[in-house]
Order: structure tokens, then sequence, then C-alpha cells
């Protein structure tokens, strides 16, 4: 899907800038061609900052997403998840990053999620980013608790798993 949606801004390397940031951030556009978050509207003159584009540049991709039927349907129901990744140093909760050799293969989150419930470690949050929508898709794992040295090498030694990270 990720790939269709770029298709679309083939010929333009700035728009397609501000499709990835949307999808990154979860943000959608409103009738009017605002970019928002919920309910509140996101400036395109921050936007553009933010990729290092001309604001006419937001303006143009929010009027092809809303000319667009599909891409309208998909930019007017995408939303954000809270995620606790960031806050995890503040709240003393540990974050386990994975990455893997193949995202589509079936079972990753629940036998990565089982390996930790079989050691009674409770997780906190789940975040795995759809391989549609990025190149090298990740689980991210958010506990409250340390991960002892035994488990992080039982996940490491899966055959699906290319490498994960402590955070």
């Amino acid at each position: 899907m990720f790939d269709e949606i770029m298709e679309k801004f083939e010929g333009s390397p700035s728009q397609q800038a501000v499709i990835r940031l949307l999808l990154e951030r979860g943000f959608s556009v409103n009738d009017d061609g605002r970019v928002v978050s919920g309910g509140i509207e996101i400036p395109n003159t921050g936007i553009a900052r933010e990729i290092g584009v001309d604001r006419r540049v937001v303006d143009s991709t929010t009027d092809v997403i809303l000319e667009d039927p599909e891409l309208r349907r998909i930019f007017q129901n995408i939303s954000q998840v809270p995620s606790l990744m960031d806050l995890a140093p503040v709240l003393d909760l540990t974050v386990l990053s994975i990455a893997v050799d193949d995202a589509d293969q079936e079972g990753i989150v629940a036998t990565i999620t089982g390996t930790l419930a079989e050691h009674e470690i409770s997780i906190r949050q789940t975040i795995s980013e759809d391989p549609e929508f990025t190149d090298e898709p990740r689980l991210y794992l958010v506990t409250d608790q340390d991960l002892p040295g035994e488990v992080i090498t039982e996940i490491r030694d899966l055959e699906f798993v290319r490498k994960i990270e402590l955070q």
C-alpha cells in the first residue's frame, strides 16, 4: 500500500516527503485540506520546515489527497498512537526494539510476546511498524522491568530475529 501511495506522487520527491511525514506521524487531512492531529491543526509552515520544503508543497500535497478518493479515505482516517518509548527513561521503563528478516512472516509478535509471558514479564505497550509503510519495520515492546539476559538471548536466538536493541 505504501508503494501505491508513493507512486501517486512519483514525479515529486518533495510531495513524497510530505506523505512520508504524514504517515510516520499519523497526521490526517481534514475536509479543508489542513493537516491535523485529532482536532488540532498543524501549520503547513511547520511541516514544511520539518522536511525542508516550501509551504506550497504541503498545500499542493493536501490538495491531491483530497482530490483522490483512495488517498482521501486513508488520510482522513489515519491517527496517532501515543507512545511510551520516549517516556521510557523518565518513567523507568525498558524498551526492546526488534528488527526481523521478514516482517511479513506470521507469528512474530505472538512468539516474542509469548517469550516474555513465559518469563512473567508484563508488557506495557507493543508497537509494530507496518512493513507497508516503512522500509525496515521494527517491533517495539515497552516493559516496566529490566529484561534478564536469558530472555534477551532467547529472543535474539529466534530464527527470524535480525537485530535487537535495548533502550
